[in-house]
């Protein structure tokens, strides 16, 4: 049942669920222009310094974390008002950010609809384990779960499983019109590597697209890792699992410096877009600041948000993340094999 508090935190917001076209289209230009740039003087630049082109490729990977967050938008169909306006702009940014629009956007509802809740876990999301979950899970099982969480693991090699793999296979019992939509994906972006490696050479392409792929991709898991994964998190079997509570706490406030806001297109603001996906990216830090309870919600800053690193699993007793030293403590405590 809604309470009364849900549906006035709803009303509040209601009013910043409209895309504006002046403004998205302004992000379009001020984000996909330059990158293209950049990417451009990263190439024209390897004849100067492959230092100077690292600059430039650097600087066009966080304008390619932003352009997915447009993309990222458009899948929620938030970016415009128009669907069809969504999915041409959403399959577009896909190819430059190499996500399939239609069968990322399914999988990613599916996130919205399920996060936190322990009994709907693995479409969408990273996996997480419980306590109880890994200490009666075979040995080979917690191998892999070991080595999934591991960073190196996460996200180095992370982005290149999700991207050239994952990413251009469809998903068991997908659409048509989902099927189709991964083909064209594929095809533009194969075609569109093709070109360049024929004007350019392949090491040329390598040179630049490898480290803005690399960086952009990494930071890109980073984001959707810390934005799930801190100390006061929320976590619920179904029975317990509200969907608000999901939203405002099991989903963090990245407090990022501006430049990295601009950059992350506002999307440390997890909180109020689990709350809301219908409100674009570009108003994420208004509803923020004129909705005061969102503003007393689980808060985190580069320094602090380090300290995630060290969480592997949630702990139903506590509430809380632990890490694996503390599973130690807890197996010696109660004397449990884990």
């Amino acid at each position: 049942m809604v309470t009364h508090k849900t549906k006035e935190l709803r009303k509040q917001i209601a009013p910043y669920e409209q895309s504006n076209m002046k403004d998205s289209i302004f992000q379009l230009l001020n984000t996909v222009v330059p990158f293209l740039a950049l990417w451009i003087l990263a190439y024209q630049s390897l004849s100067i310094s492959y230092l100077l082109s690292l600059l430039f490729s650097v600087a066009a990977a966080g304008l390619l974390i932003r352009i997915f967050i447009i993309f990222h938008d458009c899948t929620h169909h938030s970016f415009f008002k128009s669907r069809k306006a969504n999915k041409v702009v959403g399959t577009l940014t896909g190819v430059l950010t190499m996500f399939p629009y239609s069968q990322w956007g399914h999988d990613h509802a599916v996130h919205h609809a399920t996060s936190s809740n322990l009994d709907k876990r693995g479409t969408g999301d990273i996996w997480v384990m419980t306590v109880d979950e890994y200490l009666a899970a075979p040995v080979s099982l917690k191998l892999a779960y070991r080595l999934y969480r591991n960073p190196i693991v996460m996200f180095i090699l992370g982005p290149i499983y999700l991207v050239l793999i994952k990413n251009r296979f469809n998903r068991k019992g997908a659409r048509t019109p989902e099927k189709l939509n991964t083909y064209l994906t594929n095809i533009l972006i194969f075609s569109v590597a093709g070109l360049l490696i024929w004007a350019i050479g392949w090491e040329a392409f390598l040179m630049v697209q490898g480290p803005i792929f690399f960086i952009s991709g990494s930071l890109g898991i980073w984001l959707f890792y810390i934005q799930h994964t801190f100390e006061d998190s929320y976590f619920e079997s179904d029975k317990d699992w509200e969907y608000v509570k999901a939203a405002v706490e099991g989903s963090s406030y990245y407090k990022l410096p501006k430049v990295l806001q601009w950059i992350t297109g506002n999307i440390g603001y997890h909180h109020v877009h689990h709350l809301s996906p219908r409100v674009p990216n570009y108003k994420l830090e208004e509803v923020h600041n004129n909705t005061k309870p969102l503003q007393n919600v689980p808060t985190i800053t580069l320094t602090t948000s380090l300290s995630s690193l060290k969480f592997r699993l949630w702990d139903e007793e506590s509430k809380q993340f632990i890490g694996f030293k503390e599973l130690k403590t807890l197996v010696k405590a109660s004397k449990i094999t884990a």
